[in-house]
């Protein structure tokens, strides 16, 4: 069986499907291509047909390309990235021009493309390299370009094409931010041509009608001029210093794809449309063979997709979706929880201790549904369907039938424990009890529960509907089914689950919480906050570490620090980070909630500045530290504490460490993850450099004796701890 297949009609319409054995959605491989190249020059060649159709033979036209496949050009080298791209260039070139005399324009094939569902990626470059684009009515499809959420950007033309159909401006969103639209909003955008009830129809009535005027793309015909106008003209000048302002604006220059994409498009813009796409193909090219390509593909494809499918899971338990979830606490992290799990068709129970307060927790779904009903984002049906299935209450009968409980209440071990106790009164022996602590050890919370084998923490990140990541944790108890409960739940409210074993902090906080004392410990050295917040986000952090303790509380951080220094005793090193914590704490600087922290700000809660008071209380030194030995403080931090942490066993698979620390905190995208950028640095230079910041700043770089061993052996990462591809 092939990847692509051709049957030609009566009436002369040849018509191209694409269906991939043995997958679910369309892949794109070097050999399919070959395959629809074949076809293509059949097609072209026969004399019976009059046209031809490309379309799909599954539910959806297609995913995109199959990266493997670009990992395994990169390990042959640039010049091989650049002939494979080249060489699909050519493919895509052909259907365009479609046996067309290259100086009359006439006498060429028409060539539709029918699109069934989802079209992204390559799924959209071959469809845009047609003459016209028919995609189905259905409203769940999604079309796009998304390769610059995964570090690269469209390089099979796409990037070229759009620009040049829709101008630089108006082709930004979807190529500068991968943005994705249901059929109708992508043919008002100009993205595709048609939408139809029967696609198929409609393209067959226009391939049996379309003149040789219809099959000459824009960019082809005599005079064309790029719409908004090219770099040179007055209009378009100003759209890419826009661009450009705007890309460096956002990516702070450590995400090499953004950059590459706009290079492309401005340098192609001045040249004619083949040069175009030969300098596509060598920014694209560039790009692959950068290291930060590679490692978000593994990290944002790859790895999260095997996360998501179940790549940890026990492999003997059997299904255990959940029916019905109980969540404990009514407050923003239990009325989030409630809102995805409706959201997924989990019928909800929504506990807390008065009336009052359940029903305000039930409200904060009915207030996000609504606003998905103004935004025309839900119908009213299925949001009047959605706060159906939460039921609001005090009781803790209403528990009985659950299969899963979910616990929300106040971090405070004995509240947690009374509500345990009170819990498993009422619920079946099969079901399974989760606690929402972010700091809590879970084994010691196990110990109120009459099944201990049944109960397991799940970390869910604020705000629940918004934050992707979710942090299964199992106690030194914890049984396989309560595991494979907590991650068939987090797969069907569609977020990312690691699961990590019980440790102080479990792994998200153990390494947040490193950053934002190393960004107060400047603070209080002298280092201008500025720079701080500047270095962390010049080196791909989202937010700088005085920001984002601004945003968690600050007092939130002083409960916590007081709370390890009663546990840690002696061993306590953030003595110099309480100092400034406290203080901060005493003037009732608590962050955004109160409206002073380390900012500023006004009477809506709206940033203003950092603090003159902060800098007034910790005046700045007179020498400032280097940018470099700022952004290794801050990223060194975190990535030690990840190796300590699978040094530990509290990370049992390093995918996790490294897709974890990207969703769950924003850990430098561009890098892949911590452990990632170590591989990067390589292992011999990360530990020279540990001993080094050691010197300068302290033990807590200390180089950990794992990081250690694998620099004398020359290992890495990935190279050590990777699992088998097929697990991947």
């Amino acid at each position: 069986m092939t990847d692509f297949t051709l049957s030609t009609d009566a009436e002369g319409i040849a018509t191209i499907t694409w269906d991939v054995p043995g997958k679910s959605m369309n892949v794109l491989s070097f050999e399919g291509l070959q395959t629809l190249s074949d076809l293509v020059d059949g097609a072209l060649a026969d004399e019976a047909v009059k046209g031809i159709i490309i379309t799909s033979g599954k539910a959806d036209f297609a995913a995109g390309m199959d990266l493997n496949v670009l990992a395994t050009l990169k390990e042959a080298g640039a010049e091989a990235v650049f002939d494979g791209i080249m060489k699909m260039h050519g493919v895509l070139r052909k259907i365009e021009l479609a046996g067309m005399d290259p100086k009359t324009q006439k006498g060429g094939k028409p060539v539709a493309a029918v699109l069934p569902g989802t079209a992204l990626g390559i799924g959209l470059e071959i469809p845009l390299a047609c003459h016209k684009v028919f995609a189905a009515d259905n409203p769940k499809a999604k079309i796009g370009l998304p390769e610059i959420l995964v570090g690269i950007f469209p390089g099979a033309g796409g990037t070229t094409r759009v620009a040049r159909k829709m101008g630089a401006m108006a082709a930004s969103p979807f190529l500068l931010e991968g943005k994705l639209s249901d059929p109708k909003k992508a043919k008002a955008a100009g993205l595709i041509d048609e939408v139809a009830e029967d696609p198929m129809t409609a393209a067959r009535d226009w391939v049996l009608s379309a003149k040789d005027a219809d099959l000459v793309k824009p960019w082809d015909a005599k005079g064309y001029k790029m719409p908004g106008g090219a770099p040179y003209h007055p209009a378009g000048f100003m759209t890419f210093v826009g661009a450009s302002a705007m890309v460096n604006g956002k990516t702070k220059g450590v995400y090499p794809a953004a950059k590459a994409l706009l290079s492309a498009v401005y340098e192609g813009a001045l040249v004619p449309f083949d040069t175009a796409l030969k300098i596509e193909a060598r920014w694209f090219t560039s790009v692959i063979m950068n290291p930060s390509s590679s490692a978000m593909i593994r990290s944002l494809f790859i790895n999260k997709g095997a996360l998501e499918k179940g790549a940890v899971r026990p492999a003997d338990v059997d299904d255990q979706r959940v029916r019905k979830v109980g969540v404990l606490g009514a407050g923003m992290m239990g009325a989030g929880i409630a809102l995805v799990s409706a959201q997924a068709g989990i019928d909800v129970v929504l506990l807390d201790r008065d009336q009052a307060a359940a029903d305000k927790g039930k409200a904060y779904s009915a207030d996000y549904a609504a606003k998905g009903v103004s935004r025309k984002k839900i119908t009213q049906d299925k949001a009047d369907a959605m706060l159906a299935r939460i039921t609001a209450t005090t009781d803790y009968n209403d528990l009985a039938g659950c299969d899963l409980i979910v616990e929300a209440v106040f971090e405070d071990p004995k509240i947690k424990a009374e509500v345990t106790a009170q819990v498993e009164a009422v619920i079946g022996e099969d079901c399974i009890f989760a606690t929402n602590t972010s700091t809590l050890p879970i084994s010691d919370l196990a110990k109120a529960s009459k099944r201990p084998e049944q109960f397991i923490g799940i970390h869910f990140f604020s705000p629940v509907e918004k934050m992707m990541l979710v942090e299964i944790i199992k106690g030194k108890e914890t049984g396989d089914r309560a595991v494979a409960k907590a991650l068939d739940f987090v797969r069907q409210i569609r977020k990312t689950p690691i699961v990590v074993n019980d440790a102080r902090f479990f792994y998200a906080n153990r390494c947040i919480i490193p950053y934002i004392n190393e960004g107060i410990r400047m603070v209080k050295e002298g280092v201008a906050p500025a720079l701080i917040e500047n270095a962390a986000k010049m080196v791909g952090m989202p937010l700088g570490p005085l920001q984002l303790v601004d945003e968690t509380s600050i007092d939130l951080g002083a409960k916590i620090a007081r709370a390890t220094r009663a546990a840690m005793g002696d061993a306590y090193p953030d003595s110099a980070v309480d100092e400034v914590i406290f203080w901060m704490e005493e003037q009732g600087r608590l962050g955004r909630k109160a409206k002073a922290g380390f900012y500023d700000y006004d009477d809506a809660g709206k940033r203003q500045g950092l603090s003159s008071a902060v800098a007034a209380q910790y005046p700045q030194a007179e020498d400032q530290p280097d940018l470099i030995d700022v952004q290794h403080r801050l990223l060194f931090v975190q990535s030690l504490e990840a190796v300590r942490a699978l040094e530990d066993g509290v990370l049992m698979d390093i995918r996790e460490g490294d897709v974890g620390a990207i969703l769950g905190w924003g850990f430098a995208p561009w890098s892949g993850g911590p452990l990632s950028w170590l591989d990067m640095l390589g292992s011999e230079y990360a530990a020279e450099r540990c001993d080094q910041l050691v010197e300068a700043f302290g033990d807590r770089f200390a180089c950990p004796a794992l990081l250690r061993e694998m620099a004398a052996k020359g290992q890495s990462f990935y190279g050590r701890f990777a699992p088998e591809k097929s697990a991947a």
